[in-house]
């Protein structure tokens, strides 16, 4: 603690009541929670009475290691402490699980409930589309559960949905939503926005709930507290309500969720919430370079819904900011890979390099390229939990602990094939059993039965050894071992490498541990593969990005209408302001160098699209970039541009 600045020194401080620490991207905001909750223990805090909630499972992970080192390595600490006894840190999503396990059965539920990713939310809307013979070709059904999950991030339930329906299309969304939550109650189930609508729902009705969260967390921190919806508001308010010690850390310069009901007012009305609360501003910078911060407190300044901040450094000028230009999005990808090259040639290690992007079809010329040079690279997005594989094995799982889920019966009743179709599920789910031949009632006592045996080795083996046994007795290993091909040897690994991850969960009690990792899995994110610091250069929208630090970070695709994104609806300050937001993000994520990239012609949709630059380079002094003139283009003899 030494070391620290006089304003981490104060945030570190200021343990008692309301603090808002605004905290500029690489100022050590991490550090300085994780000091301010040792500050806590040393001066008598119980470690159970200290909650930190972030937004990532890996933001998690390393909040909590960190906090585990320093109570480990304190020579001050009075001791003797319970080590076993440990602050509660957790994301919002996992905090919810918690507090609904708890209390299952006043929403209906038991502790086994299922939780419905991305996909089984998907799919459970197309069946609630279908029940209300609403076409899905006609109507996407990933837009419908936006909608849906849009209004339940604001703590708005379907029924007051409906009545506020402003034309057809909410209308219909409202409709498909009752026949949606029809789908969740029947198969026990809650989505990603219910872990948290049903949390403030039990701590909003229920006072003794309330108070017993509130007594149990005395000291509540907030992490990235610009990113947080409405019904998270709630959580927090609901928490603190009777002692206010609440610590909300971070930097409405960096709110870039809003689409999915982010909003930083929660974050700039934090002192009307709180009128004796403490605000501590973090401005030093332990990341970037001079030159670097230059760049981004230029962009950033432009925007007028902030709290007024500045960056600033101890660490070198550095490099200036290179503007690579190229031909076509192919010229791009090769120079960006090229350039890539040269720095591991010179010894910078691949996973110290990141490739942004602004929009997922970028990645594909670029993962080309890559290939091409023989340099290894990953993939931010493709996340473990949701290959097909790994998806049946917990599949598996979470139908021998709920029976109702039949989102999951459906998934693997017939993997490995087993000759039980559609229509035989079909009948299950309506409790018309007694219908099936002879043959097929066989097997599908069969299925039960292994659903009860892996049941049985959940309540009594470790994690690792359930999965490990749902592998080989569901036949999944001898299925891919069969096929034999590179997909399935691929495939194979996965499945193993699943065991691997459930082995974090060996020291918790079986039923517990494999709970754990069920609700992990469910609610993993694209930075969570991160973890295995494969050394290879990361390519990655910019919103994956966040929260990631890379010493040469290159951003591709700067041009206007891609880079600042041209929304479909009419654009308005709002959108325009969170886009500027994002390339802040994307600056701040470099350490030494940036390179800044846009091409004269890109193909969108088929379509050649003469390109003009980005407005952001502009607002970037030209005293701090370095243009590189594009070569000539490859790929082709000629450029025809019809004006």
């Amino acid at each position: 603690m030494n070391s620290m600045n006089k304003e981490q020194q104060e945030a570190i401080d200021a343990t008692e009541g309301p603090v808002l620490i605004v905290a500029g991207a690489g100022a050590g905001k991490t550090r300085v929670i994780t000091h301010r909750i040792l500050n806590l223990i040393k001066k008598g805090t119980p470690p159970h009475s200290i909650l930190a909630i972030t937004f990532t499972n890996k933001a998690a992970k390393e909040m909590r290691e960190r906090v585990e080192i320093l109570l480990k390595e304190d020579k001050d600490l009075n001791l003797p402490i319970s080590m076993s006894e440990k602050p509660f840190v957790s994301t919002f999503h996992a905090l919810g699980v918690h507090i609904i396990k708890e209390n299952a059965a006043l929403v209906g539920l038991t502790r086994h409930f299922t939780i419905f990713d991305r996909s089984d939310s998907k799919r459970a809307v197309k069946e609630a589309m279908e029940q209300g013979s609403v076409d899905p070709k006609k109507f996407d059904p990933g837009i419908i559960l936006n909608l849906i999950s849009r209004a339940k991030g604001e703590g708005i339930n379907q029924a007051a949905y409906l009545d506020s329906a402003k034309d057809y299309m909410q209308e219909l969304t409202a409709n498909v939503w009752e026949k949606y939550e029809a789908i969740l109650q029947k198969e026990k189930a809650l989505d990603f926005d219910d872990l948290l609508l049903k949390t403030a729902q039990i701590l909003g009705k229920y006072e003794p709930i309330r108070k017993h969260y509130s007594d149990v967390w005395k000291y509540i921190h907030v992490d990235e507290y610009q990113d947080t919806n409405r019904v998270q508001y709630k959580i927090v308010k609901y928490l603190s309500e009777s002692h206010h010690n609440i610590c909300v850390v971070g930097d409405a310069d960096q709110n870039i969720y809003s689409w999915r009901g982010a909003t930083m007012e929660n974050m700039i009305n934090f002192e009307k919430d709180y009128p004796e609360a403490t605000v501590i501003v973090l401005e030093k910078n332990y990341r970037s370079t001079k030159n670097i911060l230059a760049a981004a407190n230029a962009v950033i300044e432009k925007n007028l819904l902030r709290k007024k901040k500045t960056l600033y450094t101890d660490n070198d000028r550095g490099d200036k900011l290179s503007l690579m230009v190229s031909y076509t999005e192919t010229d791009e990808a090769r120079n960006i890979a090229d350039t890539a090259r040269l720095l591991i040639d010179s010894g910078t290690a691949p996973q110290d390099i990141a490739v942004l992007y602004r929009t997922n079809f970028q990645s594909r010329v670029l993962e080309e390229s890559f290939i091409r040079k023989n340099i290894p690279y990953q993939l931010v997005g493709v996340r473990f939990f949701e290959r097909k594989e790994i998806k049946d094995v917990l599949s598996y799982i979470k139908a021998a602990l709920n029976k109702d889920s039949w989102g999951d019966i459906n998934r693997i009743i017939n993997v490995p094939a087993r000759g039980i179709g559609k229509v035989t599920v079909a009948k299950i789910a309506s409790n018309r059993e007694d219908l099936l031949p002879p043959a097929m009632k066989i097997k599908i006592a069969e299925f039960w039965k292994l659903l009860g045996d892996i049941a049985k080795e959940i309540k009594e083996k470790k994690p690792s050894e359930t999965v490990k046994f749902v592998i080989e007795e569901t036949g999944i290993s001898k299925m891919l071992r069969k096929e034999g091909d590179s997909d399935a040897e691929e495939r194979l690994l996965n499945i193993q490498e699943l065991v691997s991850v459930a082995t974090q969960y060996d020291h918790l009690p079986p039923e517990e541990g494999i709970e754990t990792l069920l609700s992990n899995a469910a609610l993993a994110t694209d930075q969570d593969d991160l973890q295995k610091n494969i050394d290879a250069v990361k390519l990655m929208t910019v919103h994956a990005s966040k929260g990631l630090e890379f010493d040469y970070v290159f951003i591709a695709g700067l041009e206007q209408d891609l880079f600042p994104f041209k929304h479909m609806d009419e654009e308005n300050a709002s959108q325009s302001e969170e886009e500027r937001r994002l390339f802040y993000v994307a600056l701040t994520r470099a350490k030494k160098k940036v390179f800044l990239s846009y091409t004269i012609i890109r193909t969108i949709y088929g379509a050649q699209r003469v390109n003009t630059p980005s407005e952001f380079i502009d607002d970037i002094g030209n005293e701090l970039i370095e243009e590189q003139v594009p070569e000539k283009p490859t790929g082709a003899k000629a450029l025809f541009i019809d004006f």
